[in-house]
């Protein structure tokens, strides 16, 4: 019970520290980090201590799965090349940077535990990036690299941390290693596909909301536990998934199933980006517990090397490899796939290269660690400090760089979904053309007034249909409330006419 009562108090902690956030504009992670390390150090303080295992199919694969669920799959392959660059050769890059470090501090770590380090605190972690990002808003190209690499870059480096590993135990074979690679690669994204198209012949025929909730989370672990038990990519195999169900448009849900589970999804992702966040900072006290004084500042000035280590190394990359394309651009001239893409920036790539928040994914693999794997101390210390360093400098300050670096907007979301909007008011109004009844007229002058503030710039549903809709449902609701207290009508008749206002209210919301 004890337990649970801190849970509540942790929640509602969060939720006072992300209002906090929301007023003075900083991204609510690194306060939920800072707020958790906090309550750490508070005698009595609970210690939750969770499964590695538990920790990545809780948090990272649902949250995982919204992303992939909300990518755009032709923003992916328009900007493959750098999301490339980042989830591969920054990847390797820092596993290097941070390997070499942690030998210079420590000259008798074996080589394979200094590439496990470098391999657990080397990937920006999705639920840090997507949290982060979302609140702040970078342009548009901007976001969808950091979102693409958000989405893979923990594949690449949980590759390379299971061979260190295995290298440590003597189990290390680079002739195996390569074809297992290959295999698990491949594996991943077959089964992700093969997994999204059969959850279709099951989705469609669920017309019950509770059930089709259920059904969409029971899916979502089930796959990550299926591909982890196969010895697959977890974070391949929900991405692939993920973007598949994405694209079967209709397939799956109906409007009134929609609606509601999106609403869910919404809700318990930010559920568990809360409680991973606080999660973080509870793991101050078991990891500061386990060494001895001496030990602790020791650990902790190695720490601050690997912390700044793993800034650097990016930094150092995202721009090399920014300057090299902006100097081949130069050359060669700028060939884009679409003429709305901008083209990259030295300013665009100091954004791209400050947004290196890690998060869960690297203290879950620090704590998967086995016992007595060496210097198991320093690398649960190291891992925390680059999570909650890289959180706190990087995440309180990506809007006042953003703010600094006056970064051109170059959303190109407004000008598409104008072009969607008179496109498909275009197509219904085709449809009415020569149905002369009163309700293809009022229609037809409704369509056309939308189509007309669309031609205008104007947002479609700002119309007078609308406007009047949202004050008739208004003075709707006020009536039904009003029979409902003098007893005229029940609580069910009112929950459905609630219903039915709930629906006309969506439909006319500005």
């Amino acid at each position: 019970m004890l337990i649970f009562e801190w849970i509540l108090a942790l929640l509602l902690g969060a939720v006072v520290l992300s209002a906090l956030a929301r007023r003075v504009g900083a991204p609510y992670p690194a306060l939920l980090a800072l707020g958790g390390a906090a309550v750490a150090l508070v005698p009595g303080a609970p210690r939750l201590a969770l499964e590695p295992e538990l920790i990545l199919a809780l948090f990272i694969a649902p949250v995982l799965l919204d992303a992939a669920y909300d990518s755009s799959l032709r923003d992916l392959k328009d900007n493959w090349r750098p999301v490339s660059a980042l989830v591969l050769i920054a990847v390797s890059l820092t596993t290097l940077g941070v390997a070499v470090a942690a030998r210079w501090l420590f000259p008798d770590m074996p080589w394979p535990a200094a590439i496990a380090l470098g391999a657990i605190v080397a990937p920006p972690d999705a639920v840090a990036a997507l949290a982060v990002l979302r609140d702040i808003r970078p342009p548009h190209r901007i976001l969808k690299i950091l979102e693409g690499e958000s989405l893979l870059n923990d594949a690449s480096a949980l590759l390379i941390y299971r061979l260190a590993v295995g290298a440590v135990g003597g189990g290390f074979s680079l002739a195996h290693a390569a074809p297992t690679f290959a295999l698990v690669a491949v594996g991943s994204v077959v089964v992700g596909y093969g997994l999204a198209r059969l959850s279709g012949l099951v989705f469609h025929r669920v017309t019950d909301v509770p059930s089709s909730v259920i059904i969409q989370f029971v899916s979502t672990f089930g796959v990550w536990i299926l591909a982890e038990r196969l010895g697959l990519s977890g974070v391949v195999t929900i991405v692939v998934y993920g973007v598949t169900v994405a694209w079967r448009p209709g397939a799956q849900l109906s409007a009134r199933l929609r609606i509601p589970s999106f609403a869910v999804w919404e809700s318990v992702v930010v559920v568990l980006n809360v409680l991973a966040f606080t999660l973080i900072g509870l793991q101050l006290r078991p990891i500061l517990e386990g060494l001895s004084p001496h030990e602790r500042i020791d650990y902790l000035g190695a720490a601050g090397v690997i912390l700044a280590t793993v800034i650097v190394v990016r930094l150092a990359w995202v721009m090399t490899y920014n300057s090299a394309v902006r100097l081949k651009n130069h050359w060669f001239g700028l060939h884009v796939a679409r003429s709305s893409m901008a083209a990259p920036t030295s300013r665009g790539g100091l954004m791209v290269a400050w947004c290196g928040m890690r998060g869960m994914v690297t203290l879950a693999a620090a704590l998967a660690l086995p016992a007595g794997f060496p210097y198991r101390d320093f690398i649960l210390l190291a891992a925390f400090a680059v999570v909650l360093g890289t959180l706190v400098i990087q995440g309180l300050t990506l809007r006042p760089l953003m703010a600094l670096l006056r970064l051109p907007d170059d959303d190109p979301v407004r000008k598409e979904l104008k072009l969607a909007r008179a496109k498909a008011l275009k197509a219904a109004l085709a449809e009415l053309e020569g149905d002369e009844s009163q309700a293809a007229e009022a229609l037809r002058r409704e369509y056309g007034d939308a189509l007309s503030q669309t031609r205008k710039g104007a947002d479609a549903r700002a119309s007078t249909e609308n406007a009047l809709r949202r004050k008739v449902v208004a003075v709707s609701r006020a009536a039904i409330s009003d029979l409902r207290q003098r007893g005229e009508i029940g609580d069910d008749a009112y929950r459905a006419l609630e219903e039915e206002f709930d629906w006309l209210e969506l439909s006319a919301r500005e």
